[in-house]
C-alpha cells in the first residue's frame, strides 16, 4: 500500500512536468510528432496512477475493515466480560450505538483517512519543494497563502469535535428510545401509550436535528472558505506568472505546470478540510469505544483461579455483606447448604431474595464474607467452571430468537438431538414441541414471542436439565399460568430438583412444605430459619407471610 503511495507521489511530481515538456516543446515548437507521443506517455502514466490508487483504495479498505473487525470482536468479548453491576447502569442502545456506529466511524479514520493525511502531508511537502526549484518568487507567494488553509482546517476541527461527541451522545440516545419501544411493543399497545412514545421520540429526534444542524451550518461555512482561500494561489499564480511571461523570464508551460502543481497541492488541503470533521467524529467515537474497553469488570477471574471439578452441591454463606452503591442489601447472611437440600427463600419484594441467589454464580460479589462451594471460596474458582455447574430457571426466563433445539441446547454444545429429546420430555415440553409447525426447528421468535409463559418456562427448565447443574436457583412462580400448565411445570420442576442442590425463590405452597430448610428474609436479613412445621409454630413473621401468601393455596394441595 505504502509502496503504491510513492509511486502516485512521484507520478505527481513527474505529470507536470511532462505537460510543461509538452507545450514548451510540443505546441509552441508546432513538433506533431513530439505531441502525439508526449500526450500518449501523458495517458499512460495517468493510467499507471489510477491503477496505484485503485491498489491503494482496496488495501488501505481491507486494512481498516480488518481493524473494525478486531475492534468489534474485542467489544463483544469486553461486554460478555463486563459485570451485572455494568449492565443493570448500561442501556441497550448506547452500547448498540458503541458497537456498531462508533466501530464504523473509527473504520474510516483508520482506512482513507489516515491514507488521506498521509498522502496529503508528503505532496505537501514534494510539491513545495519542487515550486521552490522551479521558480522561488512564485512559489514563495503561492505558500504564504497555505498556512491560512491550514489554520483554518485546524480551527474547524477543533470547534466541530465537540459537537460531534455531542451529536454520537444523541443519537445513542435516539437508539436507545427505539430499541425499548420495539421491545416493549406489547406494554406500549396494551397501556396505550403510543403518543406518549412519538412524543418522547420526537423530542430526542428533534434535539439530534438541532444538533446536526449546527454541524451542518459548520461545514457550510468551512468548505467554500477553504476553496476561497485555495483558488486566492490559483490567482496569484495567473497573476504574476503571466507578468513573467510577458517579461520574458518565464515560458507558458511552465506556467502552467505550477498551475497543475498548485492544484496538486491544494487538493489534499482541500480534503482536508472534509476529512477533519470525519477525523472529530472518530475521535470521539475512539474515545467512547474505549470507555468500554478501559473499563475494569466488578467481578473476574482471580489470576490463580482453579478449575472447579464436579461437586456434590454444599453451598455456604459466612457473615455475608453485600451493598448496590450505597445501599445495603443483604446483612450478616450466614446459611449452609447441604448436597442435594431444597432450600426455599421467602420474604416480601426487595428483602433481599434475588441478590442472595444472585451471589451464588457470582453475578455480583459480596462486599464481605466468603461464600463456599464444597468448601472452595467462589472467588478462587474460576467464573466458567463455577458457573457450568449451576442451573438457573427464573419467572422471566430469557429465550433467544433461535429454533427451539437451539434454545434447549444454549450452554451444551455438541448435545445430541436425542438428549434435547430426553431434556424436553423430562420437562414436560416434548408434546407441544412436536405438535408446532417445525418441531424442534420452529423459530420461536424475540425473547420467545410466539410461545406462552408456561411454554417458555418448560424450555428453560429442559435447558437446565439438559446442563445437569449439580446447583440450582429457581423462581417457581407460575402465577400467570392455568392449572393444567402450572401442574406440567411443577411436574418438570420436581424432576429438575432430583439429587440437586436447589435454591428456591418460592411462591407456591407446596413448594415451602416439601423444602429441606426455609429462609425467611426481611430487609435483608435472615429473620427465621427451619422447616415448615418448626417455623409455622415458633416464628410470627413466618406465620404473618404464610397468612398472606400461602394459606389460600392450601384448598389446591
Amino acid at each position: 500500500m505504502y509502496l503504491c503511495l510513492i509511486l502516485v507521489l512521484a507520478l505527481n511530481a513527474i505529470i507536470p512536468q511532462l505537460i510543461r515538456w509538452i507545450i514548451d516543446s510540443g505546441i509552441n515548437n508546432k513538433e506533431m510528432d513530439v505531441l502525439t507521443w508526449s500526450v500518449l506517455l501523458l495517458l499512460g502514466l495517468t493510467l499507471f496512477k489510477g491503477v496505484f490508487n485503485f491498489l491503494m483504495g482496496i488495501w488501505s479498505e481491507t486494512a481498516s475493515q480488518n481493524v473494525a473487525y478486531d475492534i468489534r470482536k474485542e467489544l463483544q468479548i469486553k461486554f460478555t466480560q463486563l459485570s451485572f453491576a455494568f449492565h443493570d447502569k448500561a442501556e441497550t442502545g448506547e452500547l448498540l450505538s458503541r458497537a456498531i456506529q462508533d466501530v464504523e466511524r473509527l473504520r474510516f479514520l483508520t482506512g482513507r483517512a489516515t491514507l488521506r493525511i498521509i498522502d496529503g502531508i508528503m505532496v505537501l511537502v514534494l510539491t513545495a519543494v519542487i515550486l521552490i526549484s522551479m521558480n522561488f518568487r512564485l512559489a514563495v507567494i503561492v505558500l504564504l497563502l497555505m498556512p491560512f488553509l491550514v489554520l483554518q482546517a485546524l480551527n474547524y476541527g477543533a470547534r466541530y469535535r465537540p459537537l460531534s461527541l455531542q451529536i454520537q451522545k444523541q443519537l445513542a440516545r435516539l437508539t436507545t428510545v427505539v430499541e425499548q419501544n420495539l421491545r416493549g411493543s406489547r406494554i406500549v399497545k396494551a397501556y396505550t401509550q403510543e403518543q406518549q412514545e412519538i412524543n418522547r421520540f420526537e423530542k430526542e429526534n428533534n434535539e439530534w436535528l438541532q444538533l446536526s444542524t449546527r454541524a451542518a451550518r459548520m461545514q457550510a461555512i468551512n468548505t467554500p472558505l477553504l476553496f476561497f482561500i485555495a483558488n486566492l494561489s490559483t490567482f496569484a499564480t495567473i497573476l504574476y506568472g503571466g507578468y513573467q511571461v510577458i517579461t520574458g523570464t518565464l515560458s507558458v508551460g511552465e506556467v502552467i505546470a505550477f498551475i497543475t502543481y498548485i492544484s496538486q497541492m491544494i487538493d489534499p488541503i482541500r480534503r482536508l478540510g472534509m476529512i477533519i470533521p470525519a477525523v472529530a467524529i472518530a475521535g470521539s467515537a475512539a474515545e467512547r469505544i474505549f470507555d468500554i474497553m478501559d473499563t475494569i469488570p466488578e467481578v473476574k477471574d482471580d489470576p490463580n483461579a482453579i478449575v472447579l471439578p464436579r461437586v456434590s452441591g454444599e453451598v455456604i454463606f459466612e457473615d455475608i455483606y453485600f451493598s448496590y452503591g450505597n445501599r445495603m442489601i443483604l446483612c450478616d447472611i450466614n446459611l449452609e447448604a447441604k448436597p442435594g437440600q431444597v432450600i426455599a427463600l421467602i420474604g416480601a419484594t426487595g428483602s433481599g431474595k434475588t441478590s442472595l441467589v444472585n451471589l451464588v454464580p457470582r453475578f455480583y460479589d459480596p462486599s464481605s464474607g466468603t461464600i463456599k462451594v464444597d468448601g472452595i471460596d467462589i472467588r478462587t474458582i474460576t467464573l466458567n467452571s463455577l458457573r457450568s455447574q449451576i442451573g438457573i430457571v427464573l419467572q422471566d426466563s430469557t429465550l433467544f430468537a433461535e429454533t427451539i433445539r437451539n434454545n434447549i441446547s444454549f450452554g451444551c454444545e455438541g448435545a445430541s438431538e436425542i438428549d434435547v429429546v430426553n431434556a424436553a420430555k423430562a420437562a414436560q415440553a416434548h408434546d407441544f414441541i412436536v405438535n408446532l409447525p417445525q418441531g424442534y426447528d420452529t423459530n420461536i421468535g424475540e425473547r420467545g414471542a410466539t410461545l406462552s409463559g408456561g411454554q417458555k418456562q418448560r424450555i428453560a427448565i429442559a435447558r437446565a436439565l439438559l446442563l445437569d447443574p449439580r446447583i440450582l436457583i429457581l423462581d417457581d412462580a407460575t402465577s400467570s399460568v392455568d392449572t393444567e400448565t402450572e401442574n406440567l411445570i411443577q411436574l418438570a420442576m420436581s424432576k429438575l430438583i432430583q439429587n440437586r442442590t436447589t435454591f428456591i425463590i418460592a411462591h407456591r405452597l407446596n413448594t415451602i412444605i416439601n423444602a429441606d430448610s426455609i429462609f425467611v428474609l426481611e430487609k435483608g436479613q435472615i429473620v427465621a430459619r427451619g422447616n415448615h412445621q418448626d417455623l409455622i409454630q415458633t416464628s410470627t413473621i413466618y406465620q404473618d407471610i404464610y397468612k398472606t401468601q400461602f394459606k389460600s393455596q392450601e384448598t389446591s394441595l
